[in-house]
């Protein structure tokens, strides 16, 4: 289940990530499903255009294969990846309406436009084929998050922060050690509203890690942020929270 990260600065958070998912992201596993799927559906074109005795334009194939691929579907969400799953051939209704006004053209047309509404079912494959793959070269764990940190820094999100910077040894050294733990939502809200005599609200992540890149190829678009004692992290994404401690302290004091 999907939690919102606890606090008073919740909305704020949330529309820096909103910004921040504006950006492009690089996802090899999108690429090659669409490499590959392609390169399929052409397959089974040439050998369809090759068998035909009435030899159509090439563009007009492939505006016919283009217009096949319009579908009504269901969308599903499964592991963070949305499913397309084609349920009525729209485009395929189309071009029969259009097609069938001259004698002999939806013959013509016919296999290619049903190739385009085969596409969906051949893309549908390929994305499950992916899904594991992913999980494969792309392991939940920080390695995966957090790949490069020449540049990266840490910035202050909260006026309780106190000054520190980010300690780029011990978080490298680190990394592959660091063990996932349950996020405490309720006890964390209730902390986080916990006022003191001068009526101050506490921030349990008052850090923000910025600067720093996702694997490549990974896709992923992450904000992760750094817990009070600088031992913990909250990797936030669009599907999920996960929350890792350290056993030192990812920061050191800033000048």
């Amino acid at each position: 289940m999907k939690q919102d990260f606890p606090g008073r600065h919740c909305d704020r958070k949330k529309e820096v990530f909103q910004i921040e998912l504006n950006f492009p992201v690089f996802n090899l596993m999108t690429i090659l499903i669409t490499v590959v799927g392609w390169g399929i559906i052409a397959y089974i074109a040439i050998r369809i255009y090759r068998k035909q005795t009435v030899k159509p334009k090439i563009w007009k194939i492939m505006i016919v294969l283009f217009a096949g691929l319009f579908t009504f579907s269901f969308h599903w969400v499964l592991i963070g990846t949305l499913l397309r799953i084609p349920l009525l051939p729209l485009g395929v209704w189309v071009l029969y309406f259009i097609l069938k006004r001259k004698e002999g053209r939806w013959e013509t047309y016919r296999k290619f436009a049903w190739l385009g509404f085969l596409g969906n079912f051949i893309f549908l494959a390929l994305t499950l084929l992916a899904i594991p793959l992913q999980q494969l070269v792309y392991p939940d764990n920080p390695s995966t998050y957090i790949s490069n940190i020449e540049n990266a820094s840490v910035i202050h999100i909260h006026p309780s922060a106190e000054e520190q910077i980010l300690n780029k040894e011990s978080l490298l050294n680190q990394m592959e050690t660091m063990k996932e733990a349950a996020i405490m939502g309720g006890e964390w809200y209730e902390e986080t509203f916990a006022y003191g005599e001068e009526n101050i609200v506490n921030e349990r992540f008052p850090y923000q890690l910025i600067e720093l890149s996702p694997r490549w190829g990974s896709g992923i678009s992450a904000i992760i942020y750094i817990e009070e004692d600088g031992k913990g992290l909250l990797i936030t994404t669009p599907e999920k929270q996960l929350y890792l401690r350290s056993e030192e302290s990812l920061l050191k004091g800033g000048e």
